[in-house]
């Protein structure tokens, strides 16, 4: 539905000062590529970066919206923000995601496949920086899914206001603004945005969280104060992944392509969750394809992490496999993980030297 009028209950529009604040991280990008849906959110994004760019001399944009195929009223909507963009003087590519759909875990494939197009057309466009409009609202629903889920402290820490998508910067401007100022500042300004139906399916798990998240605010704990967290949680996580990378250095005694060997005695040493953090960082570290790409399970590793605590401590050898990694100790107090060999078509893994 295309949407034009109304009010947000008394949220504040966005002004230019604050817009200089919030694409000022944008600055050192060569060309950016703004992912913009239709929404009221990324339509903000789109007005508000053009117009600082235009009032600042920032780099110059781009636009690109995804086309899901899961729709109908997706390529007039697609359209509609390339109409705008061209009003903009900004070149906009729609990108489609070709081929059949999967029938489970649909949300979360077709993100992947967004963000595949999205980088690829970035590289294509030579932009530097991706930014897309997630807002406060997103960062809630995204923390207490991933607390859901049973994260571990990086997931707690939400979405970062700037990661890397390969060698492509993606920003989040907006991290730390509620949804309704963008979409004041839209009905302020007369900018035409689309509601997606989707956002109000409830067989999509985010949509149950956003019922959540309103609840939870009328209680006490609403966005703001979970982005308060998420912040704060991030901070931590920074220290840990500091102490963790200094303390794999120390124990390491040994590195070569696809393996490596640590004191195991410096490692019973450590707080258990910087020994955790040093195996995840040893693990990934080996480089593997297929199922050690996909995010560790954490639960899984805490069951490693507190076998190889108990066998390095009695000095009993063990061996396991985990992610695409040969996990093992010795009774000389060493612990050794090397990427495991590749497996035949038969399911068996290829013999090694």
């Amino acid at each position: 539905m295309l949407s034009r009028s109304g009010s947000e209950d008394a949220a504040e529009p966005l002004d230019a000062g604050i817009c200089d604040r919030l694409f000022e991280g944008l600055r050192d990008a060569r060309r950016v590529l703004l992912a913009v849906s239709g929404g009221p959110d990324s339509i903000a994004l789109l007005h508000l970066a053009a117009s600082w760019t235009l009032r600042t001399g920032g780099p110059p944009l781009a636009v690109a919206t995804v086309d899901h195929g899961l729709r109908p009223q997706a390529r007039a909507e697609a359209e509609h923000v390339g109409a705008a963009a061209a009003d903009l003087g900004l070149d906009h590519a729609i990108l489609d995601w070709v081929g059949p759909k999967p029938a489970t875990r649909l949300q979360e494939r077709a993100r992947a496949a967004r963000y595949a197009l999205l980088s690829a057309h970035a590289r294509d466009v030579t932009a530097t920086h991706l930014v897309t409009a997630h807002t406060l609202d997103d960062q809630a629903e995204t923390i207490l899914m991933r607390m859901a889920r049973g994260s571990g402290i990086s997931g707690l820490a939400g979405m970062r206001p700037r990661t890397m998508l390969g060698t492509i910067v993606h920003a989040r401007p907006f991290l730390g603004i509620r949804k309704a100022r963008l979409v004041a500042t839209c009905r302020a300004e007369g900018w035409r945005f689309f509601e997606d139906g989707s956002n109000r399916d409830p067989r999509f798990a985010r949509t149950r969280w956003r019922a959540v998240v309103a609840w939870l605010e009328e209680e006490g704990l609403g966005p703001e104060r979970l982005g308060v967290l998420a912040g704060r949680v991030a901070r931590a996580e920074a220290a840990l992944e500091a102490a963790a990378q200094a303390a794999q250095a120390a124990a390491c005694l040994e590195e070569v392509a696809g393996r490596v060997v640590y004191d195991g005695g410096r490692l019973l040493a450590l707080p258990a969750e910087i020994f955790l953090r040093v195996l995840a960082r040893a693990i990934a570290g080996l480089g593997n394809t297929g199922e050690a790409r996909r995010p560790l399970r954490l639960e899984r590793l805490e069951r490693l992490c507190a076998d190889l605590q108990a066998a390095l401590a009695t000095g009993q050898p063990i061996r396991r496999t985990f992610a695409g990694a040969l996990v093992w100790t010795r009774s000389d107090g060493t612990l050794t993980l090397m990427r495991e060999a590749p497996r035949r078509r038969g399911g068996s893994a290829a013999a090694g030297g």
